[in-house]
């Protein structure tokens, strides 16, 4: 409900006893919210690879019989959420070139990628309508056929990814698993008791009894074979794991950076209680990603928490177009209001975060029409100022309500009674890593990695980070 999409989650596993692509599969199934486009496994046996992808969710798109058919004790997978426009089954993954070589599944994004592609037009090798995740498979697969081992090739075609990614790779011996110097999209590493599973986040892991061993760390390549793993440090570290990873992306289930997720949203609607209360009769999140916010905002201030909003959880990304009544009703079909929780009552609405500004306008329209005396909107992270380059699917920064508007303007906007954010001092806080260890660029225009021909879709903001509200209704 934020707005805000993350493009893809990865999954991988090696097993000497059991079915990879299956095991695959369930993974797959457990990071259904990273990526809700299209999914696809590649399995291995060690002499070729076999195939399966489809448009849709994990559940639409896999059968028994295709599990069956994907034999191997090797597998990779991924869930895509793609950016806007295009035909559904362009560029789904993992990239399989055909011939056998190596498949790859890429989370993440490079916003330049032209150093990709003069190396690849330099060798004849640039394939019209390629995305990054594929001239990144086909550079690494360049120096495959240069006689390379699949760890020389990804060290040599290293330098020429300029932007994010966590990647995991099969070949006929392995796999391998590498990630950008910052670490800014998440990459884990479990153990099953006769192999290694890596994935973008530790959900996947609970669902098929994995252990977690440690992160994939920024700027390492890992490769798992029947001699066990191997790890280089190809570049030296240095984390800037993505902010909206805590906030609203990951699982609350999943650990990111040795911090549970649950737990840092809980902390989030703590710090936002402090530094923004309301006197109200009620707390209600928007669901699913601000329910520990809401929670943690509810508890500190004492005020009841309840679920004022029921989500229909059966309604997902689908290709079956609506009408246009429908389309203008797309926060209906989510989200239905429970006036018996409403009428009447000053309500405190916690939101993860305010994008466009669309959807929480919307949210408040039907909790006034179902009965609600007063609307206090609260946001567990600062205002969205600054589009992302690095794997979200953000509007362009036009689009952005806090990038053109004040906090007293987009209260206006949105019809709301007040409007809150959380500081960023305070979000810093509540995640308990330090600043320079995370990514900030939404809230602050500060890009890790640089954007360089892209750099001018930026328009930098002198606003403080901080900015707090004029009209903080207080307790």
């Amino acid at each position: 409900m934020s707005e805000l999409k993350e493009k893809c989650a990865v999954m991988a596993v090696y097993s000497k006893t059991q079915p990879a692509a299956r095991l695959t599969y369930f993974g797959l199934s457990a990071l259904q919210h990273r990526g809700q486009e299209s999914s696809g496994i590649v399995s291995g046996d060690g002499e070729g690879f076999i195939s399966h992808h489809g448009a849709g969710l994990v559940a639409q798109v896999y059968t028994e019989d295709d599990l069956q058919r994907l034999e191997g004790h090797m597998a990779i997978g991924h869930n895509r959420y793609a950016t806007s426009g295009g035909k559904h089954d362009r560029h789904m993954q993992p990239v399989h070139r055909g011939d056998d070589v190596i498949s790859l599944a890429h989370n993440g994004n490079l916003p330049s990628t032209t150093a990709l592609k003069e190396f690849l037009k330099n060798k004849k090798l640039l394939k019209r309508g390629s995305n990054d995740s594929e001239m990144m498979t086909d550079a690494i697969r360049y120096y495959i056929y240069q006689g390379k081992s699949v760890s020389e090739a990804i060290k040599s075609a290293w330098p020429l990814f300029t932007g994010a990614f966590s990647c995991v790779l099969l070949n006929h011996k392995g796999l391998y698993a590498f990630r950008d110097k910052h670490g800014i999209r998440p990459l884990s590493l479990g153990k099953i008791k006769d192999g290694y599973v890596i994935a973008s986040e530790t959900c996947a892991f609970d669902m098929i009894g994995a252990k977690l061993v440690r992160d994939i760390k920024p700027g390492e390549l890992v490769r798992i074979d029947k001699n066990g793993l191997k790890s280089w440090q190809i570049e030296e570290p240095d984390l800037k794991l993505e902010v909206f990873e805590f906030i609203y992306f990951a699982r609350p289930d999943s650990i990111l950076a040795g911090k549970l997720v649950n737990e840092v949203r809980r902390q989030l609607g703590v710090e936002l209680a402090h530094e923004q209360p309301v006197q109200a009769d009620v707390v209600i999140p928007v669901p699913d990603s601000a329910i520990p916010a809401a929670l943690g905002y509810a508890n500190t201030l004492g005020i009841e928490f309840d679920h004022g909003l029921i989500k229909n959880r059966y309604i997902h990304r689908t290709f079956i177009e609506p009408t246009q009544e429908m389309r203008n009703r797309a926060v209906q079909m989510k989200l239905n209001p429970l006036p018996e929780h409403l009428a009447g009552k000053s309500v405190v609405l916690i939101d993860d975060s305010i994008v466009r500004g669309t959807t929480t306008q919307q949210i408040v329209k039907m909790l006034k029409s179902a009965g609600a005396r007063e609307v206090h909107i609260r946001v567990s992270s600062p205002p969205v100022k600054y589009p992302d380059f690095y794997g979200i699917d953000t509007p362009d920064q036009a689009q952005l309500l806090a990038s053109k508007m004040s906090v007293k303007q987009m209260q206006d906007h949105i019809v709301a009674d007040s409007l809150g954010f959380l500081s960023y001092e305070g979000m810093i806080k509540a995640i308990g890593l330090p600043e320079d260890k995370l990514c900030t660029a939404c809230f602050s225009g500060n890009y890790p990695i640089d954007l360089l021909e892209r750099a001018g879709e930026v328009h930098h903001i002198e606003q403080p980070l901080s900015q707090m509200n004029d009209n903080k209704v207080t307790v």
